[in-house]
């Protein structure tokens, strides 16, 4: 059962050590078939190194497995939650990737400092609040895809032109139209987390890129008059 989507999940899952996003198992990829209303979400706890296609594990959007010898990951809550809510998207990442994880930790959402960011996401990347004792103890992860969604509507963020997201005291998540471009945000955030965190070593009282180049460089690789590329 979605032997190719299976296959493309594995791959992206891989990617994750390859870039340097995980240490040991903290981390996973899921994609869905908006057709069939399937995902494939990465196994719970199953080392890298041993990790085969065939270990992917198919769900469906009521949080039931309907194929896989293992559980799926811890996480498959937060990931079935932001493929009801973001309509749009493919693919879901959460890792624990350091630069990003320790803007989380420290609740702060990451400003715009310039072009790499903006080429990617459009304005800061948000930190959402913590979840609350009552939020945790009854449906935890659930609660977290709960939390990112009903944010990003109470801000008026548009979840396609900002991809990604950090929880307080937890780590990113990110989404793009398959897998593999969520991974894709997801290396993204964490280079964006690296710089920005230096670049305010650099300069303390540094100010956000101005609004002008972020538009120039948001919109030149997104939207109808996007020229970037080929």
């Amino acid at each position: 059962m979605l032997e190719e989507l299976k296959q493309q999940v594995f791959e992206a899952n891989m990617l994750l050590p390859k870039y340097g996003l995980v240490t040991f198992t903290w981390g996973n990829v899921s994609a869905i078939d908006r057709e069939s209303g399937l995902f494939v979400i990465k196994p719970s706890g199953v080392p890298y190194e041993t990790m085969t296609a065939e270990d992917m594990v198919v769900m469906d959007l009521d949080g039931n497995r309907v194929e896989g010898k293992y559980k799926p990951s811890s996480d498959t809550p937060t990931h079935l939650i932001l493929y009801k809510r973001f309509p749009n998207i493919g693919g879901v990442v959460h890792t624990h990737s350091s630069y990003a994880t320790s803007w989380a930790q420290s609740g702060r959402s990451i400003p715009c400092y310039g072009t790499t960011h903006a080429d990617y996401y459009y304005g800061a990347i948000p930190c959402v609040r913590c979840l609350n004792k009552q939020e945790i103890e009854s449906d935890y992860e659930t609660n977290t895809g709960i939390l990112i969604a009903d944010s990003f509507d109470a801000e008026k963020i548009d979840y396609e032109a900002v991809p990604g997201v950090l929880c307080k005291n937890h780590g990113p998540f990110t989404w793009g139209k398959d897998a593999h471009e969520a991974v894709h945000n997801a290396v993204v955030l964490e280079e964006v987390a690296k710089m920005a965190y230096r670049t305010e070593i650099i300069n303390k009282n540094v100010l956000p890129a101005p609004s002008e180049l972020q538009d120039k460089h948001y919109f030149r690789k997104h939207g109808k008059n996007a020229y970037y590329g080929q």
